[in-house]
This record gives structure tokens, C-alpha cells and sequence, in this order.
């Protein structure tokens, strides 16, 4: 079966860059969408998701990166590669292309070779990311990256529906408790590396969002994991009774139910080293010596 053609969304207020680039990536194979202003493309893009996006940056009206900007607010353009054409090479008009959301410029009067070349990598780079996240998803991964001012980059679509749910939006961006934790976070990612936040529900009292902090995966892109808590569960009535970190009453939980090291490494998605580390201080806070009496223990907090 042939793949789809790929479709590039064109956005220049220039007739004639248009029709270049039209002739010579149709040619290329694409399915070419044109532009001839950021509104335009605004609109045009609520109607169809392109595969990625040639934008000049220097338009009347709506400029090549507020538009790119406005872009990025949609959960549907966020992994939407965005590649900025400018004659503008000084240093912080790159810089502002890249701020606004882009991954790439090319400098014009453009030459066609290039761009296709560039929007072939581009392509190429956003199909292993898409894969990426889809098989997080597929694993039950609720796992998303985010900026420092609580836009979501990117999530497995199990972690927008939680984040729909808790903040009460598209999933676009973080409730802004979360944003708050997630600065704090950026500037010490050394000592926040598995940090956790739990907050209620926006919609719902009775259940909570607990946000695991992993690390700084790209510049300003921090990786974020998240569960869904309702009160009353088991991780919390093992955490909240025996004055445990809500890691360490996961790994209790999974341990009382039989698991492995390696099981529950798999399951929480840590090295087993880490699970290793997590019983010792466990063992300690509890004053238990063994695996057997931590799972007796839990049985009867359970019970109780």
C-alpha cells in the first residue's frame, strides 16, 4: 500500500515564493496547503492538520511568529513541525523562531533543494517521535513533557485525558499549581528528579493528581509522569499511615501483592537498583527488617 502523501502547509505572503515552492513540492510528492497569511493559516489549520508547516517569519498582520505561537496552543499542532523561511539571519531573530515553537529556518530568497531536503529530516524526525508516544501510550504510559510556563509540548493521549480532567481545559496547559511545582523543579532538576506533587481534581473532590518530575529531556522541555489517585486508595491509605513517599507506598503496595523487584521495576517504570533503594529506606522508616514483615505490615494497615 502506498503511504498518504505527506501534507506541507505554506504560509508567505510572497506570490511568487508561493508558486516556487508550490511547483517544486508537488513535484517532491507532497500535498501542498497554502497560506497567504497567519490568519489564514489559523484558520485553515482548525479544518486540517498538516504534516509540518513552512512559515515566513516577516508578514503585514499577524507575524511568522505569533502565528507559530498560536500554533503550539493547539494540542494537535503541537508535534507539527514548524520551519521558519526568513532573510533575517541575525542571531535573535533565530532565536525568537525557536522561542515561538520552530524547529528549523531557512534563509530566503529560498532554495527549493534545501527545503526539501529539510522538510524530508523534519518528517522523518516527527513520524520516531509520534511512534515514541504512541507506544508509551499503548504501554499505559501517562507521561508528558511541558515548558516552564505549563504548556504541554507533548503527552501520550492517556496523560491529556488526566489533564483534561484535572485542570479543566483542552489539556494544552498544566493547572497552575502544577506550573508553580514545575518551575521549581526546572531550576533544581538534580534534586527534584522523581519529586511528586499531588492536587485535587478540578472537577472532582474526590480524586487527585499526583505528578512525578523525571528530568529535562530538551532545552526548556521537562518530562512529567502523571496518576490518577481517588481518596481511599490503597497507595494513599499505605502512604498517608505509614508517613511514606507516595513511591515508596507504590512499591510497598505491588510488593504486598507478590510482585518481584523486577515486576514492580517494570510496572513503575524504575531500574530495579532503584526499587533496591526504595525498600531499604522503606524498611527503615517502617522499623521492619525483611520483605516478608513490610508485606504483613501492609496487609494489616490495609486491613484496618
Amino acid at each position: 500500500m502506498k503511504r498518504p502523501r505527506d501534507i506541507v502547509l505554506v504560509v508567505d505572503d510572497s506570490p511568487a515564493t508561493l508558486g516556487v515552492l508550490n511547483e517544486a513540492l508537488e513535484q517532491a510528492g507532497y500535498t501542498v496547503l497554502i497560506a497567504q497569511s497567519g490568519t489564514t493559516a489559523l484558520a485553515l489549520v482548525e479544518r486540517v492538520t498538516p504534516d509540518i508547516v513552512l512559515m515566513d517569519a516577516l508578514m503585514p498582520g499577524l507575524d511568522g511568529f505569533e502565528t507559530c505561537r498560536r500554533m503550539k496552543q493547539n494540542p494537535a499542532l503541537v508535534s507539527v513541525p514548524i520551519v521558519f523561511m526568513t532573510g533575517l539571519t541575525e542571531t535573535e531573530h533565530v532565536i525568537r523562531g525557536l522561542d515561538a515553537g520552530g524547529v528549523d529556518y531557512v534563509s530566503k530568497p529560498v532554495a527549493a533543494d534545501e527545503v526539501i531536503a529539510r522538510i524530508g529530516v523534519h518528517l522523518a524526525n516527527a513520524r520516531l517521535t509520534r511512534s515514541a508516544q504512541m507506544a508509551l501510550d499503548a504501554a499505559g504510559r501517562f507521561l508528558l513533557a511541558a515548558d516552564r510556563a505549563g504548556r504541554v509540548l507533548w503527552s501520550t493521549p492517556q496523560a491529556t485525558r488526566l489533564i483534561e480532567l484535572a485542570s479543566g481545559t483542552s489539556g494544552g496547559t498544566l493547572p497552575p499549581a502544577v506550573t508553580q511545582w514545575l518551575r521549581t523543579c526546572a531550576d533544581n532538576p538534580l534534586t527534584a528528579r522523581q519529586a511528586s506533587l499531588t492536587t485535587a481534581f478540578h472537577r472532582n473532590g474526590q480524586h487527585r493528581l499526583q505528578v512525578t518530575y523525571i528530568g529535562q529531556v530538551g532545552p526548556d522541555e521537562q518530562l512529567l509522569r502523571l496518576v490518577a489517585e481517588q481518596d481511599g486508595s490503597d497507595e494513599i491509605l499505605l502512604r498517608d499511615r505509614l508517613a511514606l513517599t507516595t513511591r515508596e507506598a507504590e512499591v510497598l503496595l505491588w510488593l504486598s501483592r507478590g510482585k518481584s523487584n523486577r515486576d514492580i521495576a517494570e510496572i513503575l517504570g524504575l531500574s530495579p537498583r532503584t526499587i533496591n533503594k526504595h525498600l531499604e529506606q522503606m524498611f527503615e522508616k517502617l522499623g521492619v527488617e525483611n520483605r516478608a514483615s513490610a508485606t504483613a505490615l501492609a496487609v494489616r494497615t490495609l486491613q484496618g
